[in-house]
């Protein structure tokens, strides 16, 4: 026995993609710690967060340091 043949789906319309703004131009900036440092920060940062905010606490340090010279 065969099955009968389904009726073909009509074919969507294709959507323009979006223009996507240009990326910033980025580096990386990379430093070792220890375990126990690292579980610190992802314990104060929250789940899945901890890449923010070093880079926040880094970023604000550094411009603190900038602006006390």
């Amino acid at each position: 026995m065969s099955k009968p043949k389904s009726e073909k789906k009509p074919v969507k319309e294709l959507k323009p993609k979006k223009e996507k703004a240009p990326k910033p131009d980025l580096v990386v900036f990379a430093f070792r710690l220890s375990a126990e440092d690292r579980d610190a920060i992802h314990k104060a940062a929250g789940p899945g967060k901890a890449t923010k905010f070093v880079l926040a606490a880094a970023l604000a340090a550094a411009k603190q340091s900038l602006n006390t010279k």
